[in-house]
């Protein structure tokens, strides 16, 4: 008996080579052979990237239109193995292909400074916490890649008047998602480096940018003395704002967190100390005069505005 499946086991691929044909596991979706299938509740195969872009839009089965609220629910999508072994038995080079080119796409998506996908939303800051409400479906599919590629980062730009977003923005990184059962996501995220804009474009309805990234101008000798002396002198008018604060600012320190800690080296990182950033999130100023503070590279033009800023909130009644 064991030789009889043996036998058996041998001649199933050249058999299922015969009834199969290459049209007969491609995705319905893409029309390319399955690539991580998954089946649905109803029976459906998929490719796990194509069915996650449907149900971005609406939580039905793309084919039957039954509802697939609570397959999207339990936020896991279980490969079809039995397909992935019988596209590995009888057609290897196309399935090896198939992955090249996702890789390819992968390799893409990963590049951090061409194409970089942004999220127009919100002025965001460098080393600053920014949790974010995922709901359109762009968004979702823009978030998903962030976590596939495995760089866990956008870019943040606000909107800008005849354009699509402005020259500046902030690179985000991922910290944490929270999916709900309906696809939409609470992401925590925080500020990483600024950039500056050179070309726009799109990718699947969301917009991308070819980015180049910012620094702050170093200084050495006696300006840096007087640099420090700045420093030193508007993070202690900044302390001051702190505790002066009324009700509407002590709900922001609730929200923000306490005022970051003064940093040893004024100059360590790209974009300048963390506590200047704090404190332009919190300020009540226009996002257009946020924004020109933060295409700066000069540390002190970013310093004497700020002490300009708090001098007079200061002189206010409290």
């Amino acid at each position: 008996p064991l030789d009889n499946e043996e036998e058996t086991a041998k001649c199933t691929p050249t058999r299922l080579g015969e009834l199969l044909s290459i049209s007969d596991l491609e995705c319905s979706l893409c029309i390319r052979l399955f690539f991580e299938p998954v089946t649905t509740p109803c029976g459906h195969t998929f490719c796990k990237e194509c069915l996650e872009r449907c149900l971005d839009h609406r939580p039905n089965c793309p084919l039957c239109k039954q509802s697939l609220r609570e397959y999207l629910k339990a936020g896991s999508y279980s490969p079809t193995v039995l397909l992935q072994d019988i596209m590995l038995a009888i057609f290897p080079a196309q399935l090896a292909e198939r992955r090249e080119l996702h890789r390819a796409e992968m390799a893409e998506l990963s590049n951090l400074t061409k194409n970089i996908p942004i999220f127009v939303c919100t002025m965001s800051f460098p080393g600053i916490a920014c949790p974010l409400h995922v709901f359109e479906p762009r968004y979702r599919l823009m978030i998903r890649r962030c976590q596939e590629t495995g760089t866990r980062r956008f870019g943040m730009c606000i909107y800008e008047n005849g354009k699509s977003f402005a020259d500046y923005g902030c690179m985000l990184e991922i910290r944490q998602i929270e999916l709900l059962a309906d696809g939409r996501s609470l992401v925590d995220t925080i500020g990483r480096r600024r950039f500056r804009v050179l070309r726009r474009g799109h990718r699947d309805g969301y917009n991308t940018a070819d980015i180049e990234y910012l620094e702050d101008k170093k200084v050495a000798g006696e300006e840096l003395q007087e640099l420090q002396c700045l420093h030193e002198s508007t993070y202690r008018l900044a302390q001051r704002f702190c505790e002066h604060g009324d009700l509407a600012s002590r709900h922001i320190l609730m929200q923000h967190g306490p005022l970051p800690e003064k940093e040893e080296d004024i100059q360590a990182s790209a974009d300048g100390p963390t506590w200047c950033w704090w404190l332009i999130a919190i300020l009540p100023l226009d996002p257009s005069y946020q924004l020109n503070l933060f295409s700066t590279t000069s540390l002190r033009a970013r310093l004497t505005q700020l002490q300009r800023i708090l001098t007079a909130l200061l002189q206010q009644p409290p």
